[in-house]
């Protein structure tokens, strides 16, 4: 917890297949200051997902519910499914000076700029090619080849919008793309907007200079 700042909404986007699941992960193993915003979905659950850590696995009436009554920061349909993020837990977080990791599609970020720019700092995820893409989401094998089909259709709308992202990285090797990923994220912190204290200290420190300039004259 980052009391002398206010939080960030850390936001990592790609196509499906092209590393932002695996590097949001290794980021939040990495990095305990940082937590994951836990989305909900009426999509249906993997075998390898747990409800309450990959999503919130909830049903079309209350994904609804929640919609009109204005309980959603973000929501997209993709796929025919509904993901969306819960408003109240993310703005106590940045209150309190917490950085909260977003591992969500591109509707999802330009709603996120819609409503709290300001402290939304948006990476996208690019493949090295669309045939290395092709084969990572075939070696997930978790979905059926008309899925995948339907997956690269969608990165195409995907990709069109990487200039709308603060950065770029290009996933050719994991290691290299997590260590730019951290990169962003410390110097993102250390930025003068996010400092609030810094306004404070500076006050203190001008007013003793002064003090100091009038002994000496």
């Amino acid at each position: 917890m980052q009391k002398n700042r206010r939080g960030m909404m850390f936001v990592i986007s790609s196509p499906s297949g092209a590393g932002k699941s695996v590097l949001s992960r290794l980021l939040l193993q990495a990095d305990p200051s940082i937590r994951l915003s836990v989305s909900v979905t009426t999509r249906q659950r993997r075998p390898s997902e747990v409800d309450g850590v990959h999503y919130r696995f909830i049903d079309v009436a209350t994904f609804h519910a929640m919609r009109e009554h204005g309980d959603l920061l973000e929501w997209a349909e993709v796929h025919g499914n509904f993901y969306a993020t819960p408003r109240g837990p993310v703005e106590l977080a940045l209150a309190e000076g917490n950085d909260i990791l977003f591992d969500i599609d591109v509707q999802g970020t330009l709603q996120l700029y819609q409503r709290m720019r300001p402290d939304v700092v948006s990476v996208f995820i690019l493949p090295p090619s669309i045939e290395e893409l092709q084969r990572r989401l075939k070696r997930r094998a978790e979905d059926e080849d008309h899925v995948i089909f339907r997956r690269l259709q969608t990165a195409e709308t995907e990709i069109a919008h990487w200039s709308d992202y603060d950065y770029v990285l290009v996933n050719e090797d994991i290691d290299r793309c997590f260590g730019e990923l951290k990169q962003i994220l410390a110097a993102e912190r250390m930025k003068r907007h996010r400092q609030a204290h810094l306004a404070d200290e500076v006050r203190i420190l001008l007013q003793d200079l002064t003090k100091v300039l009038a002994k000496g004259s």
